[in-house]
């Protein structure tokens, strides 16, 4: 029998539900971020001086790198959203904003240092030798890696230590796995441009929470 005008609402069937595959968005970002990373790295040098002789072998592969961020960014607001669906009635207002916060500033930066490392691989692929004699080559590699190094990562850092702040207040993640993302976080704050393959602590620990979420929501 369909509900008329005057049949009560139960709140609680009101409320909508994050289905329990979206844990899955967590490990599809973990996975694109992780290929993105790889690539960059075995392609780019590590420091933002070089001479960009990388762009005559390694273009292609630094386009296929970037052109996975737009998803990984996708991705990553299902798992935001996970999260916080997961937290339910206990979020803190306070934690609550530093986290949302730091989520989106770390998709901006991101996004937009991608959309500058793009920009310099469509003028290398229209003139190259006008990119690199001209100073904007060497001005966007800059730009993009204080982007990626001092803001994306940073944000990162600070999602992790307020999801982790959560964690332990509400119980929605184990408190080791809470504990393992602190010292992440401080390495993430604190070590970067010192071990070149810090990028990939950021999509390791979501993919390890990501996994977890998604077990624990099979078995009901």
């Amino acid at each position: 029998m369909e509900p008329d005008a005057t049949t009560p609402i139960d709140p609680a069937r009101s409320v909508l539900q994050a289905p329990r595959s979206a844990a899955v968005a967590g490990i599809v970002f973990a996975v694109l971020m992780i290929v993105h990373v790889v690539l960059i790295r075995v392609t780019v040098p590590a420091g933002p001086r070089d001479a960009g002789t990388w762009l005559m072998g390694g273009a292609g592969t630094v386009a296929v790198a970037v052109g996975l961020v737009p998803f990984a960014g996708i991705a990553f607001l299902w798992f935001v959203g996970v999260l916080r669906d997961r937290l339910g009635a206990q979020e803190d207002r306070f934690f609550a904003t530093v986290f949302l916060g730091s989520a989106l500033l770390f998709l901006a930066t991101t996004f937009v240092s991608s959309a500058v490392a793009g920009s310099l691989l469509e003028m290398h692929a229209a003139s190259p030798g006008m990119l690199l004699d001209s100073g904007l080559f060497a001005f966007g590699r800059r730009v993009s890696h204080e982007l990626t190094n001092v803001y994306s990562m940073r944000m990162a850092g600070v999602f992790m230590i307020s999801t982790c702040t959560m964690s332990l207040r509400t119980g929605i993640l184990p408190r080791w796995m809470a504990c393992l993302g602190f010292v992440l976080a401080a390495v993430l704050l604190l070590s970067l441009g010192i071990l070149y393959w810090t990028h990939l602590i950021f999509p390791l620990w979501v993919l390890l929470i990501s996994t977890y979420i998604f077990a624990t929501n099979l078995h009901g």
